[in-house]
């Protein structure tokens, strides 16, 4: 597994981000995502040691496309020089929550987990009320030594408590959100060094596990929307 190639044809992408380009140079493409998914299947395994939810996961499955959707967007640029995947118990759904991996040069990189999504209202709904009935439980994960050294929940939040909850429940701050998610930033540099960066990912993924259990535990029962 060479890693380098995933940034060097990311590097690449960015500086030459038109159809053409990416046409011309679908092999180079092809090499890259080859060493992706690798990295997915030894991160598969890895994080498979302490939660074999995800094991039966097949690294194509995880991928997303680096295809833009422009419709709405200033910027018409039509792809998105990064890879990205999730690995969780439903694969590359976003929920279950789970892990996720995306990797863009220039130091955009990085590792998360929780749930990234705030267009699921039966799933906001369901996390708030979790953390109203079970606020000792969030503030036992998020404000431990070993959360709080990497990570710090971020998300969409509204500016006001929602009416239906006590403005002043321990855990109000987070009643707010619309989303609930870690990020941990990744150095190229980091990322080229195939040998270690593999275990490097596994430790900071299992780290999120707590908070990962957290929400699930809360979305138990819920069913993503059908098309």
């Amino acid at each position: 597994m060479n890693t380098s190639v995933i940034l060097d044809y990311l590097s690449e992408l960015s500086t030459h981000n038109n159809r053409e380009w990416y046409h011309a140079h679908k092999q180079e493409y092809r090499e890259a995502n080859a060493h992706f998914e690798m990295l997915l299947q030894e991160l598969i395994l890895k994080i498979g040691e302490a939660d074999s939810s995800i094991l039966h996961n097949q690294p194509k499955d995880l991928t997303f496309k680096l295809v833009r959707d422009t419709r709405f967007s200033h910027d018409k640029s039509p792809y998105n020089p990064a890879f990205r995947a999730h690995i969780s118990s439903g694969g590359k759904l976003p929920i279950p929550v789970g892990y996720f991996l995306m990797i863009q040069p220039g130091g955009k990189s990085f590792l998360g987990g929780g749930l990234f999504a705030d267009v699921f209202k039966d799933a906001t709904a369901m996390i708030r009320n979790y953390i109203a009935g079970y606020p000792d439980e969030w503030g036992s994960i998020i404000e431990a030594d070993g959360f709080r050294d990497f990570f710090k929940v971020q998300g969409t939040s509204l500016k006001r408590v929602p009416e239906s909850f006590d403005k002043e429940h321990p855990q109000a701050h987070y009643l707010k959100y619309k989303s609930w998610y870690l990020e941990y930033p990744v150095a190229d540099e980091l990322i080229k060094d195939a040998e270690h960066f593999p275990e490097f990912a596994k430790d900071i993924f299992i780290k999120m596990k707590p908070f990962n259990d957290y929400l699930n535990q809360a979305l138990a029962g819920f069913q993503m929307p059908r098309r």
